[in-house]
């Protein structure tokens, strides 16, 4: 087992907690992707475990349009809300949280970029941004003093874009002004 959360039972349930509190159908690259936000869950022990929870009646698949989807059965919700992990709660908020920025993300179709590229003087640009249906809707640019410094704050950055995205727009709103004093 690689997976970080240990077990088989804990990626199970780790992925049901996550289709359970999401609450509407969702393709398989997308339940994929939701479980990858976070580095808790490697993908084949994902893979295993879909198809066991699929053929223990845990997740069924359903026809949404022309696509396939999968939601939780009641068996499964059951399992999510009771069964007993060694999975720390914060770990599970912390992932639903990951999902559902995701999620929202994908809805709207957002794209998100850090490019960093080394200037004349020795230090580096980056640039992030983020791009909705081929809009951009924001962009920074700062310039810091080291390639480790660049690539700390794009490891951040793709953990939280969002949180960068509603940071930057709570200051220039005025809605954290308790920093300021």
């Amino acid at each position: 087992m690689s997976s970080a959360i240990g077990s088989m039972n804990n990626v199970k349930i780790f992925v049901l907690y996550l289709m359970k509190n999401i609450n509407y159908p969702l393709d398989y690259m997308t339940i994929n992707d939701i479980v990858m936000q976070t580095d808790y869950v490697m993908y084949l022990d994902f893979a295993v475990a879909f198809n066991e929870m699929i053929d223990a009646g845990l997740i069924e698949k359903i026809e949404n349009g022309e696509e396939e989807c999968y939601q939780v059965t009641d068996n499964g919700a059951m399992v999510a809300s009771e069964l007993k992990s060694d999975i720390i709660s914060s770990i599970l908020d912390r992932s639903l949280a990951a999902a559902l920025r995701y999620l929202d993300f994908k809805k709207r179709g957002v794209v998100v970029f850090f490019d960093i590229e080394k200037t004349d003087n020795g230090k580096y640009k980056i640039t992030t941004g983020f791009n909705e249906k081929g809009e951009n809707i924001f962009s920074q640019m700062i310039v810091v003093d080291s390639l480790d410094r660049a690539n700390r704050m794009k490891q951040n950055f793709y953990e939280r874009p969002e949180a960068l995205y509603r940071g930057v727009l709570a200051l220039l709103s005025g809605n954290v002004n308790y920093i300021f004093n």
